[in-house]
């Protein structure tokens, strides 16, 4: 193409990441008129020449210099007349259709970071330094297009110094529309928990840290409380605080060398660590801190990434810094939501945050994320879904109940809001709705559809059918299996192998399902496989109570008489009895195939997990932090292929030979191992099974029990030996934040077809 004008219409995350300005300069760099603005749904750029060309100087260096926040999604250039411009310049942003992305909030840049320590810059030491490289972004937006006033800097009136900078556009702060000062912007304060104003600001605070003290501190998405991390007394106290015995607390280092003292790091680790998102990484241990992480072998580590925790760790090495909430409620984003009931002293500040978001948190397998929450940094990013799925209408997915998410779908892409937490506490429930508005209204969303879980009981089956909206309903493994898919674009023909491992999915036979194989296309599936069933005694409590589980496995193998295990010593007799009449009896044992009860039994069986569980997956993550390196073996087990209905997968052998190994004095780290192998053999010989009679070679891995690194890991290896395509959540979670992805993926194919 020869010719002197062209227009570029780029669409992705193209606003509020220092995107105009950008073009604005390497236009002016290589000598081309013109204009670039913000429109409805990206940003268009004018580009002329008096000379004949084909505008590839500007392209290349489009595609080398680019913003670091920008993501690309479409990039469309075309001919246009001619209009003899002598000028480049920037024009205001166009109303018109809101459906366009904004980045996620990003960790404070090198820049300002450099600024941030430089005595003689204007905004050192300033706790709210930004630019358009870095800083808050979804958490202050009330509205788009993303300006000033549509967020929560919008009280904040800019000083000649920063409206100058704000207006060049040569300037890495043109249009940064958090951009403040010492003089304009934001103020730390210091206060005890009855609201007096403690002088001294953040090198106070750091004080009080050292003296043992537990804060309050308001960063991007709410409040963390924040200790000493290497004060036990004070650890103790936090835990006590937040009703937290031993479930794992995170950790924020002020430096990476820091990190390195305490666990081992390969390179993509330390990359995630770096990065611009700052996630929490968890890493495997090399030198225990008491009182963080008991009982298992890794550990969460995060970096500072707001210049207020860059400051705060200055003169402290480890803070622990895990999100402000009572017991199961969502992070605390103002004062007036009680966070002086959790602290001693409240490290606040005035710029509002306007929607909330909890740290996110991974571990890396196989060199790519395995995201436990994703939230801060990596919310809203857009998902863009393959062409053959596409369909004209706007989708609500409301996921399931338990760590949940909200999608949203329009003009070809998803939307996932951050975790939510459980729907089945009341505040939890009040953030669901609050994201819900926000994204909907952010996004200009007014959904065709709106899609819930197959559960008739759950909070978001029950917000659907008051909704008014066109209803529908997914089977809870069936949405596991197709967020995957849709995540990695598939597109092929044949059905494939959903592998959905978790604790409990409402099934089609209204009973609860956990341990599945489904053969599946976007359309729908059949129940191709699935663990035996096994009672759940006592329902609900069967999950907070592994012991139960123990009992159930035993009794499902040996009977009453089942043979003694030194575990099940430290139970009254007479409780055992009683669960075994419970199941005998039909008493609240609804069965089940559940995959997490599976871990549940044999973690208590060997020894691993307590009576009562303080967390979902404590029993589970014992077990896994136990497995021994370097162990091949597995145990037995059994498929029961009916003529008619699904495969039934039975353990009882495993279950036998666990009891055996037991006695025999094996240790706990010899039996996980072979438990874990034995799990990935099973999935293996399902996917075997299914390549030969439907001709099914790829396999989509979902549900929580698949954030178990070796079991992952170990299914991997095997299905991928045996040239099977596998396809996991890299992006997303695997657990039940990926329930609603999967919803939208189904209710996308049901509208195709119409």
């Amino acid at each position: 193409m020869k010719t002197n004008a062209v227009n570029i219409r780029v669409f992705g995350v193209v606003q509020g990441v220092g995107f105009r300005p950008f073009i604005y300069r390497i236009a002016k760099k290589l000598g081309y008129s013109g204009w670039v603005k913000n429109i409805g749904f990206g940003v268009e750029i004018h580009l002329e020449s008096n000379k004949t060309g084909d505008f590839s100087d500007f392209v290349e260096t489009f595609e080398k210099e680019k913003p670091p926040l920008a993501l690309i999604e479409e990039f469309e250039i075309e001919e246009v007349p001619y209009l003899k411009l002598t000028d480049f310049t920037i024009k205001k942003t166009e109303s018109g259709e809101k459906f366009v992305f904004i980045s996620p909030d990003i960790s404070v840049c090198d820049n300002c970071r450099k600024e941030l320590h430089t005595s003689s810059d204007r905004r050192y030491h300033y706790p709210f330094i930004n630019c358009t490289d870095c800083g808050p972004r979804y958490t202050i937006v009330r509205a788009l297009p993303y300006d000033r006033p549509q967020t929560t800097m919008s009280a904040f009136k800019m000083c000649p110094d920063c409206r100058q900078e704000y207006s060049d556009p040569l300037d890495r702060r043109y249009h940064a529309q958090p951009i403040a000062c010492p003089v304009c912007g934001p103020q730390v304060s210091l206060r005890s928990v009855k609201g007096k104003t403690i002088s001294g600001g953040i090198p106070e605070a750091v004080s009080l840290l050292k003296q043992g003290k537990i804060l309050g501190v308001k960063g991007l998405g709410g409040f963390h409380l924040v200790c000493n991390a290497l004060d036990r007394t004070a650890v103790q106290r936090l835990r006590k605080i937040k009703e937290r015995k031993i479930k794992p607390l995170a950790l924020m280092a002020s430096n990476f060398s820091i990190i390195e003292k305490y666990a081992t790091i390969n390179p993509i680790e330390k990359e995630y660590l770096l990065s611009a998102r700052k996630p929490i990484v968890l890493l495997k241990k090399k030198k225990d801190i008491p009182g963080i992480a008991p009982h298992l072998n890794e550990i969460g580590f995060m970096l500072p990434y707001t210049p207020l925790h860059e400051l705060l760790l200055e003169n402290i090495d480890i803070i622990v810094a895990t999100s402000s909430n009572k017991k199961d409620s969502p992070i605390m984003k103002d004062e007036q939501e009680g966070i002086e009931a959790l602290c001693d002293f409240i490290l606040t500040h005035d710029r509002p945050i306007y929607m909330r978001a909890d740290d996110s948190v991974l571990k890396i397998v196989r060199d790519k994320p395995l995201f436990l929450r994703r939230a801060r940094g990596y919310v809203p990013y857009p998902q863009k879904v393959h062409a053959s799925l596409r369909a004209p209408c706007q989708i609500l997915a409301l996921g399931g109940e338990l760590k949940d998410t909200i999608s949203v779908y329009k003009n070809g892409y998803v939307i996932t809001s951050q975790f939510l937490g459980d729907l089945d506490e009341y505040q939890n429930y009040i953030y669901f709705e609050e994201t819900i508005a926000h994204l909907t209204r952010l996004f200009d969303i007014e959904p065709d559809i709106v899609v819930s879980d197959l559960h008739p009981d759950f909070h978001t089956t029950r917000y659907a059918q008051r909704s008014g909206i066109p209803h529908l309903q997914v089977q809870h493994h069936f949405a596991h299996t197709l967020a995957p898919l849709l995540e990695h674009g598939y597109s092929g023909s044949n059905k494939v192998i959903g592998v959905s491992l978790d604790g409990f999915g409402y099934g089609e036979d209204k009973t609860a399902w956990g341990g599945e194989f489904l053969l599946a296309d976007y359309s729908g599936f059949f129940r191709l496989a699935h663990f035996k069933n096994v009672p759940l005694p006592g329902g609900d409590l069967a999950a907070k109570q592994p012991w139960r589980m123990a009992v159930a496995y035993l009794l499902d193998c040996f009977g009453a008489a089942f043979p003694p295990i030194p575990a099940m010593e430290q139970l009254d007799p007479k409780k055992i009895k009683g669960i075994v009449e419970m199941i005998r009896h039909g008493l609240n044992s609804p069965p089940s195939s559940s995959c997490g009860r599976l871990f549940d039994a044999v973690s208590f069986l060997v020894g691993l997990s307590p009576l009562k569980v303080e967390f979902e997956a404590e029993a589970p993550m014992r077990l896994e932090a136990a497995a021994l390196e370097k162990i091949d073996e597995y145990y037995r087990f059994e498929l029961d292929e009916k003529s008619t209905g699904p495969i039934l997968i039975s353990f009882e052998p495993m279950i036998r030979s666990i009891v055996e190994d037991i006695d025999k004095g094996h240790p706990a780290g010899f039996i996980s191992a072979k438990f874990h192998n034995t799990l990935a053999q099973a999935i293996l010989k399902i996917a075997l099974y299914s390549r030969k009679k439907f001709q099914a070679d790829t396999v989509s891995l979902s549900g929580g029990v698949f954030l178990n690194r070796r079991l992952l890991e170990s299914t991997l290896r095997l299905l991928e030996k045996e040239n099977f395509k596998v396809l996991r959540s890299v992006f997303y979670s695997p657990n039940d934040e990926s329930v609603s992805i999967g919803q939208i993926a189904f209710a996308l194919a049901q509208k195709g077809t119409k």
